[in-house]
């Protein structure tokens, strides 16, 4: 994935743990929306895996 995309995803993760969703939004859909099918399927890997970035929520254990 691209660096620069990578950081639009971290920062809109941070952004919607504030609460600043609008923002987040304004942030990652730009870089989402000029993905290529391969650096599209990254992001959708990438966000799967990294629900809890955007929540701030932690599963303990193997829940």
């Amino acid at each position: 994935m691209n660096p620069s995309t990578l950081r639009a995803l971290n920062r809109a993760a941070e952004l919607t743990r504030q609460n600043r969703l609008t923002e987040a939004m304004l942030i990652a859909e730009p870089v989402i929306l000029a993905a290529d099918f391969y650096e599209g399927e990254e992001i959708k890997a990438w966000l799967v895996s990294h629900v809890a970035d955007f929540t701030g929520e932690h599963r303990k254990g193997n829940d």
